[in-house]
């Protein structure tokens, strides 16, 4: 990427003491305005997103709209041989070069994704964007995907597979999107394993050519300037126009799925259609969430307030966790209560989380109301503390809506939801219909619609 200049060379840690001598003052007298997020939006679609903190470490995404729920039948998994495929051989760069050029300057570069979202980031300090940016732009723009190199991603995608199914959470939840959707969002976040081994390249690269377009992509930086990021994205992510596989809506329908096996706990999910993102009830599930119970505040905490620990306690006297479930889509969400307990006691406290929510459907006091808002509140403002945290609330905004909406007005949003929003979205719980997945000795497990 030569060409690209316009970042401060800095060779001293801090920013600001290398700013202050080219001004030749005092450093204690140089003050650096605080800046808001800056977002733009580039006649290719791209939308470019950053905020100068004025750090001397930087971090810097790209955000695309390619997450599994844009797998087609015949592709099935090829979002997992992405993730693995992030530090292979591209076009502008070898295996070798990229893992070399990246530890030689301290920095690191990753890839995770969701059902809806791909995101490539790089960390590094001030002084190397440059060197780490190249190789971002190579891996995201110009993977080459070679056949030998995919193929050896098999062993890999076993592993994960295999650490995935030793933690019953995760099994619970990708059992709950299959039953819960019939297209879309029912696809799962790892390979199924009738097409481990059988995802090649050319499945790789269509599946890149369809979806790593401009108009679905956002280019997000924290410590950088703006002028440089935009100039970076008008150079090197100008790669294809079109808006790419057209999203296909998500159809909620119901259902269940049940894993049984020697495990003495039993790992529960019942839960119904949500919020959507974007919509005005996602704050209302949002706050419900933490009136019923988002986990523990306080590391190894009881979790004490919580609504439904206190009413599961009152029916059983074995160990158990509850807490609510709440994940939200672009067009579709799902909202419910999670369960783990002993198996004897598994229909006990399903029962019981469940009869809370119908307690808050009935109404929820201000007291409630108000420590859930202060709750939720807390949760965001702390998620935005760290750079990770912060990159991904600007990058997932700036894909979806093309604009950032601040922590003010977030809190504002909070703050308007109404103790009838709360009733209603618990409401849309109780009288909706259920999906649910379990996993354990389910022997004493009640099915969906023993519910």
């Amino acid at each position: 990427m030569k060409g690209i200049r316009g970042i401060t060379q800095l060779s001293t840690r801090l920013y600001a003491a290398q700013a202050a001598r080219k001004l030749d003052v005092a450093v204690e007298h140089v003050k650096f305005q605080p800046q808001d997020v800056q977002v733009t939006k580039l006649p290719s679609g791209l939308v470019i997103a950053s905020l100068d903190n004025y750090s001397p470490a930087s971090r810097i995404g790209v955000f695309v709209k390619a997450g599994c729920r844009y797998e087609s039948p015949e592709n099935q998994g090829v979002t997992h041989l992405l993730r693995l495929a992030a530090n292979l051989t591209t076009k502008g760069a070898s295996a070798f070069r990229i893992c070399r050029g990246v530890e030689a300057v301290g920095g690191s570069l990753g890839v995770t994704s969701s059902r809806e979202n791909m995101i490539y980031s790089v960390d590094c300090l001030r002084d190397h964007i440059d060197t780490v940016m190249e190789y971002l732009i190579n891996v995201t723009t110009a993977p080459e995907f070679r056949p030998w190199e995919v193929s050896d991603l098999t062993s890999r995608v076993k592993m994960d597979k295999a650490l995935a199914a030793q933690t019953p959470q995760m099994g619970v939840i990708e059992g709950l999107h299959g039953a819960a959707y019939k297209n879309t969002l029912s696809n799962s976040l790892y390979c199924p394993d009738y097409m481990v081994g059988h995802v090649d390249a050319d499945h790789m690269h269509n599946f890149i050519q369809n979806n790593f377009t401009s108009a679905r992509m956002a280019l997000v930086g924290l410590g950088v300037d703006h002028d440089v990021l935009k100039q970076v994205g008008e150079q090197f992510l100008n790669i294809r126009s079109g808006m790419g596989t057209a999203g296909t809506k998500a159809q909620y329908r119901g259902g269940e799925v049940r894993v049984q096996n020697g495990s003495s706990l039993v790992h529960s999910a019942v839960v119904s259609e949500g919020a959507a993102v974007g919509t005005d009830e996602v704050m209302a599930f949002s706050v419900l969430q933490h009136v019923l119970g988002a986990g523990p505040h306080i590391k190894r905490g009881s979790n004490s307030t919580s609504k439904l620990i206190q009413g599961v306690a009152k029916a059983t006297a074995d160990p158990f966790d509850a807490s609510a479930f709440n994940v939200n889509y672009s067009d579709s969400g799902l909202f419910g209560v999670y369960t783990i307990s002993q198996s004897a006691a598994a229909g006990d406290v399903i029962k019981a989380a469940i009869g809370q929510v119908k307690a808050v459907a009935r109404g929820v006091s201000e007291a409630d109301l108000t420590r859930a808002k202060t709750q939720l509140k807390a949760e965001y403002l702390m998620a935005l503390e760290s750079s990770e945290g912060l990159l991904d609330a600007m990058g997932s905004q700036a894909l979806a809506r093309g604009a950032y909406h601040s922590p003010e007005a977030i809190a504002q949003k909070i703050d308007s939801v109404s103790a009838t929003d709360v009733a209603n979205a618990a409401n849309k719980f109780v009288s909706g219909k259920k999906s649910m997945a379990s996993s354990g000795n389910l022997i004493k497990t009640p099915f969906v619609d023993e519910i």
